[in-house]
């Protein structure tokens, strides 16, 4: 819809972009969360996790595939709205890997208050990529993909696995009998 209104789609190689703006002109929004919440009784909005003075807040609050790491906040802090279905949508639009512009899009399928609150198990990464494609993360070509699965490993302690297991969960009908407990 946004392509065919302003006759061209939303490009991964984009600076600059508010990509939580867009998506919200789109969505059945019920709620926005901003940046997080503030508020310890709104359960529905992970919480603003400043990064002032303090190297904990640099982790979320999500973990990762097998839940033996927390994962970087920084991969989920420029917006977060809940739509009418209780999925929580975070965003991520800068440059987070290796300098270069970035547009990511996190769903919590089952929403903040609901576990495991892991990715990979109800957390699940998409990549807009440089051609304005939604691609699962975890496909060939995005920042997460691996072809020994080191993204969507259960062994791996890495706080990035779990980022590239979209497009595993997407293609592989046992993928969901066989999550790290």
């Amino acid at each position: 819809m946004y392509e065919q209104e302003n006759g061209e789609p939303i490009k991964g190689s984009v600076e600059g972009i508010n990509l939580k703006k867009i998506l919200m002109t789109y969505l059945n929004v019920v709620k926005d969360c901003g940046q997080g919440t503030e508020a310890e009784a709104d359960k529905s909005c992970i919480p603003n996790k400043s990064y002032v003075n303090n190297p904990d807040n640099y982790k979320a609050v999500y973990k990762n595939y097998n839940g033996t790491n927390e994962i970087p906040y920084s991969l989920i802090d420029d917006g977060q709205f809940v739509i009418n279905d209780g999925m929580l949508v975070l965003i991520e639009n800068d440059g987070a890997t290796d300098n270069k512009p970035c547009l990511y899009i996190s769903i919590d399928v089952n929403g903040y208050n609901k576990r495991p609150n892991r990715f990979g198990q109800d957390l699940f990464m998409f990549q807009i990529n440089n051609e304005g494609q939604l691609v699962p993360m975890g496909a060939k070509g995005t920042d997460y993909y691996s072809e020994k699965d080191e993204y969507c490993s259960n062994t791996s302690k890495s706080e990035a696995n779990g980022l590239g297991c979209t497009a595993k969960a997407l293609s592989d009908q046992d993928f969901f009998k066989n999550l790290p407990r």
